[in-house]
């Protein structure tokens, strides 16, 4: 053997003699030797108490499941026992996390390459208590000093595959939230599979989107308080957090119940080490939608009590903020039936809520709460704080508008059907809502009345104190066989119904705004009937009063009703308003004072032809809105036609409402005549009886 080859023999047999040697020291070390220091300098990166307190051994075992040559390849097994540790110095509790033990794996080679590669730590009985005061210290914020600022940042890379753990137990008590929760972890008395819980269908979309999810290991049981609301849940959780696989997302099953909103979930976390995605089946039930507010920060309206079922994907990474789909859910709200698509995206400067909501049947009673114009029953059914005053009409519960600047909206909502009643047929409704930094609009609003269309421009501004608000209204071509489809004498009626309103006001309820408004409406109605069975009909117990008084128990022919209203700060005084029935034409002068809800109209017939009209004085309507008393004034008839005319003052107001004549191709507009006249000035010729 030549002298190179006994230094190389040497060499090579040395080098294995070190490993050996090495490897003996690994094996039969004493590794509590090193705690002390190991606790030590643990405690000081942390800046907080660290101690493995049971016993500390490294393991070597083979990885079979490595395979080939590296199956053979003895990888370190760390195992430690009765670890914790501590809170920072401000909390008052000494301990933050309590293990009972902890394994982990750390595969050999690629120390080589400055990486730690830890397939998998197993957890055995972990128990945390998380905590964050009101200025923001959270105990889970880990405060790390670099000794030195301007190093280099290590180029050891730590990669952990996977978290396993049995049962534990995890407090919260965040004081940012109003949150205290108190959650047991314990194993199920056998894995349920993740089809089991969440359905064939489901478990097989999951396998197409090539992901294999866990069984159910773990039975969850919450309690407590969420955002000041006492909570209670239940659930279902896998045994294994692959923190890098994305083939094995984690499967969560949960139904909790916060305040009187109900929860119910069930699906998968993919990416659980950043909360990267959701995918889970939601149902959510409650008294209104509004009540989800406080809980998740949605702007949403009052409403009845409402169930929906649908799908939640949520993608927390996104570069715009994190984004929420709830997908093709369905469900009803009151007793309307409700489907579609939302969407909320956690954007800067305020997150926005978008999508397209269908109804295939409306009840219009379920639209009350959104203005406040259900019963006190109801109110208090849903969480209302308000309640309506037994003497007033107009709604007083106030609109939310602090809520409204918390973030954006850009949602359109189809009724295509709309249960109210035989006596109003709406048909129809779409409406296209935009809300942007506290800006509410409704453009358009649109109802199917009696085969024509009411179109609606409202703008509501929650940016300032009170509100303003402002609408502007359009009814064109309602039927008036239609609108009252169950009186006789309208069913073969040509007659239409035309109006227009614009309205603005300042106040934080519908009563406010209106108590305050400035505008104008305007109303024509052409070839119709009256008659104390339609009072009847409509539930006008004044005007029943009123028809009879005037016109006995019999039908008359309306050819034309006209009225004109001027808006000033509330009070609504008639500029024109007049009835050109077959036997009379019929004035009404007043006002309507909405700030008061007060009534005060006096109601003037001037009889036709040779006819001799009973009536010798005016009428009158006055008192509050909900119920106005009606009678005859102690005063003569005037001829209060001639003198309007010779007075000059129903010639403009006359001629604002013939642009309310639209034309038609049944017959002609009996408004046309009437108007045209007064607008020239002249009185419609009556005789007096």
């Amino acid at each position: 053997m030549t002298r190179t080859r006994k230094i190389l023999a040497w060499s090579c047999a040395s080098f294995v003699l070190l490993i050996a040697v090495v490897v003996l020291i690994l094996a039969f070390f004493d590794w509590n030797r090193i705690k002390p220091p190991l606790n030590a300098k643990v405690s000081e990166e942390l800046h907080r108490p660290f101690a493995i307190n049971g016993n500390l051994a490294v393991i070597w075992q083979r990885e079979p499941d490595e395979g080939g040559w590296r199956a053979w390849i003895p990888w370190p097994h760390v195992v430690a026992e009765d670890l914790a540790l501590g809170n920072p110095e401000w909390s008052k509790n000494p301990q933050m996390v309590t293990l009972k033990r902890v394994e982990l794996r750390i595969a050999p080679l690629p120390l080589l390459a400055q990486r730690v590669v830890i397939p998998r730590i197993d957890l055995t009985e972990p128990s945390a208590e998380l905590q964050r005061l009101a200025d923001g210290r959270a105990n889970w914020a880990f405060q790390f000093d670099p000794k030195d600022p301007n190093a280099e940042p290590s180029k050891w890379v730590v990669d952990i595959g996977a978290i396993g753990f049995d049962k534990g137990h995890v407090t919260l008590d965040d004081q940012t939230l109003k949150t205290r929760l108190d959650v047991l972890i314990d194993l199920l008395g056998k894995p349920i599979p993740f089809s089991e819980i969440v359905g064939e269908n489901d478990a097989k979309k999951a396998l197409e989107k090539g992901s294999a999810p866990q069984d159910y290991a773990f039975a969850l049981k919450v309690k407590g308080q969420y955002h000041g609301q006492k909570l209670t849940g239940t659930g279902k959780i896998g045994g294994l957090l692959a923190l890098q696989d994305a083939a094995k997302p984690f499967p969560l099953q949960a139904q909790m119940k916060i305040a009187d909103t109900r929860i119910a979930l069930a699906g998968t976390l993919t990416d659980p080490l950043n909360l990267g995605a959701l995918d889970l089946r939601l149902k959510l039930s409650g008294s209104s939608l509004g009540n989800l507010y406080p809980l998740t920060g949605v702007t949403l309206p009052d409403s009845p009590a409402y169930a929906t079922d649908g799908h939640l994907i949520a993608k927390l990474h996104e570069a715009g903020g994190a984004l929420f789909r709830y997908e093709n859910f369905n469900g009803k709200i009151g007793n309307s039936d409700i489907h579609g698509n939302l969407a909320y995206v956690a954007s800067q400067p305020r997150p926005k809520l978008s999508g397209a909501l269908v109804s295939n049947q409306l009840l219009m009673a379920d639209l009350a709460p959104l203005i406040g114009a259900d019963s006190n029953a109801k109110q208090k059914a849903r969480g209302g704080e308000s309640k309506q005053p037994a003497t007033k009409v107009l709604p007083v519960e106030e609109f939310r508008t602090e809520r409204w600047r918390d973030m954006d909206a850009d949602v359109e909502f189809t009724g295509k059907r709309i249960v109210h009643s035989a006596e109003l047929p709406f048909t129809d409704l779409y409406t296209h809502l935009l809300l942007n930094d506290g800006e509410l609009s409704l453009e358009p609003l649109r109802f199917g009345v009696a085969g024509g269309k009411l179109d609606a421009q409202i703008r509501l501004n929650g940016r300032i104190t009170p509100m303003e608000g402002r609408a502007r209204l359009t009814a064109r071509n309602f039927k008036l066989k239609q609108l009252f489809p169950t009186f006789e004498p309208m069913k073969t009626s040509f007659g239409e119904l035309n109006g227009d309103a614009d309205i603005s006001g300042r106040g934080n309820s519908v009563a406010a705004l209106l108590g305050s408004s400035n505008g104008d409406l305007k109303m024509l109605i052409n070839d119709g009937a009256i008659s104390r069975g339609l009072m009847e009909i409509a539930g006008l117990n004044v005007g029943n009063y009123v028809v009879g008084k005037m016109f006995g128990d019999k039908e008359v022919k309306i050819n034309c009703a006209a009225a004109n209203f001027g808006i000033k700060t509330g009070l609504a005084t008639t500029r024109l308003f007049v009835f050109d029935t077959e036997n009379a034409i019929v004035y009404i002068d007043g006002t309507a004072n909405m700030a008061t809800e007060q009534l005060d109209l006096t109601i003037t017939p001037e009889s036709k032809g040779f006819r001799l009209f009973s009536l010798r004085s005016p009428l009158y309507v006055n008192g509050p809105f909900i119920k106005p008393s009606a009678g005859v004034k102690a005063v003569p008839l005037i001829l209060r036609g001639a003198g309007m005319v010779a007075l000059g003052v129903i010639a403009g107001p006359a001629a604002g409402l013939l642009a309310l004549i639209a034309p038609s191709g049944d017959a002609p507009n009996q408004c046309a005549p009437l108007l045209q006249q007064m607008k020239e000035g002249k009185a419609p010729k009556t005789v007096k009886g």
